[in-house]
């Protein structure tokens, strides 16, 4: 076989694409051009003439894939067809398929595309293959594949040629399978409790919903600066006040921020609101919708993650943010009075704070220091300060908390959720406060929305809303260490050569 690996010069490489390209040329010359060839009838997929030999023994199919491997004995050849199902050995006699077509297997390689109509039978050691008939080549490779693709030097070229991962490696297939699979259960699961799905604007004149820096583009007709959206938040919560009680949306949302095994500038969220429900609602919403994706899709709830087991089966763990703090740093910020004493404990605990920080911030650094990482097993985390909630509702026992979660799993942040607030003027003081942020060199801050807070003004009901990160929860559930291996186009800065 052909091996990238193994070309150890670029003339070596040249010889290798020539004799390629020569061989479709003889292929053409001889009426033979596979790119002419328009349609090919599959019948069948390999997975199910595996998984139905004994129906299936002596009949006729027709199945179409790459060819993955060929080993030829006189008139008689092997080859293996992998299709998206999984892969097949096909056994082509030269009586069988006729002396033209057998002799021209001698101009196909590794890699081309073929169509296969035979018998399913089952080989004398007992593989199960087809025993062609007729046989046609429907696609020229003009690049060698890989042969062992995880020991290529070039580690980034997975993602970066997300195709060749696909074809040679059937458990990234297997990964974004299931991804469809965890989508199309979260939409089955709200559906079936009557939320309606909808779809808010991507490019949008005020970038809310999120503390976050957005990107930044220009419509040349109203010449108009756009932001891409960095959450749909505000958008849905437009649709609560016109008069939806369920709403939901999975889209992308962008955000111009750094690229790590668990951020991408694009990715996937599932936002919802639902009128007349609370964060106690989201958090049960949240808990059973993640059960039942895992559930459903993979067949169990307690799912291997790394070296951990995390059990979905068992009710999630509730705590407060402070109770957290105070369980894994041994600090009680109840008795934290003041500004001063805050950014002393700061200090002391090195832990890095700005000027603009408040005492939420501060027990909010405080957190991400001490108790994000310990967060293993699916665990609510309650009571958010007021000062980075700017969106959700204060609790009445407590103005200075707010009635918002966060879900940890594994050390990580997979939803955020609130009771959303619906008082216009406390919503338009906060922006305000966002604003001053803001103006002092916070660019994740948000902007003040006048056309939401006018539409607040009209009166919003009582709501709950919740957003999860698909691509974090594809990762629990596929066992995938990086966000890069559950998105097919990662983000990747080009290279400045690219020959495969």
């Amino acid at each position: 076989m052909e091996n990238i690996e193994n070309i150890e010069n670029e003339e070596c490489l040249d010889e290798i694409l020539q004799v390629r390209r020569d061989k479709l040329k003889t292929l053409a010359d001889n009426e033979q051009n596979p790119y002419e060839i328009t349609t090919f009838a599959v019948t069948n997929y390999t997975v199910d003439i595996l998984n139905n030999f004994e129906k299936m023994e002596n009949c006729e199919v027709c199945i179409a894939g790459r060819i993955m491997f060929r080993r030829e004995m006189g008139k008689a050849s092997f080859m293996d067809i992998s299709d998206t199902t999984g892969k097949i050995q096909i056994y082509v006699r030269i009586n069988a398929v006729g002396e033209e077509v057998y002799r021209s297997l001698n101009l196909w390689d590794i890699g081309d595309i073929a169509g296969v109509k035979g018998t399913v039978f089952k080989t004398q050691r007992g593989e199960i293959s087809v025993k062609a008939t007729e046989i046609t080549l429907l696609s020229k490779s003009l690049l060698p594949l890989p042969e062992k693709f995880h020991g290529l030097k070039d580690t980034d070229l997975r993602y970066r040629q997300r195709y060749l991962d696909l074809i040679v490696n059937p458990n990234v297939r297997d990964t974004f399978q299931k991804r469809s699979l965890i989508i199309r259960e979260i939409r089955r699961f709200l559906d079936n409790k009557g939320f309606l799905e909808v779809e808010t604007p991507i490019m949008q004149t005020i970038p809310g919903g999120a503390s976050a820096r957005p990107f930044i583009t220009h419509h040349n007709t109203l010449n108009l600066d756009l932001y891409m959206r960095v959450a749909p938040e505000l958008y849905l919560k437009r649709l609560i006040i016109g008069g939806f009680d369920k709403v939901y949306e999975i889209g992308r949302n962008f955000r111009n921020e750094g690229i790590s095994i668990r951020h991408n500038p694009e990715f996937t969220m599932l936002e919802l609101y639902q009128a007349y429900n609370d964060y106690n609602g989201m958090m049960d919403i949240t808990e059973e919708l993640i059960r039942t994706a895992a559930q459903n899709v993979l067949g169990y709830t307690l799912v291997k993650y790394g070296d951990i087991e995390i059990d979905f089966g068992k009710p999630f763990e509730k705590i407060p943010m402070k109770e957290a703090v105070q369980k894994y740093s041994d600090i009680n910020f109840d008795e934290v009075i003041d500004i001063q004493q805050a950014r002393a404990l700061c200090k002391k605990h090195h832990i890095e704070y700005e000027e603009r920080h408040l005492l939420g911030d501060i027990l909010n650094l405080f957190f991400e220091k001490y108790v994000e990482d310990k967060l293993i097993q699916p665990t609510f985390i309650t009571d958010y300060p007021v000062e980075i909630s700017p969106l959700a509702k204060r609790k009445m026992q407590n103005p200075n908390l707010t009635e918002r979660f966060e879900l940890f799993i594994a050390g990580r942040e997979h939803a955020n959720a609130f009771s959303e607030l619906n008082d216009p003027i406390d919503q338009r003081k906060r922006f305000e406060a966002q604003v001053s942020l803001k103006k002092a060199g916070d660019d994740e801050a948000h902007e003040l929305d006048e056309d939401f807070l006018t539409a607040l003004e009209y009166g919003m009901p009582p709501t709950g809303g919740l957003g999860i990160g698909i691509d974090r929860l594809v990762m629990l559930l596929t066992n995938s260490p990086s966000i890069r291996d559950v998105l097919l186009f990662p983000t990747m800065k080009p290279k400045v050569k690219e020959r495969y």
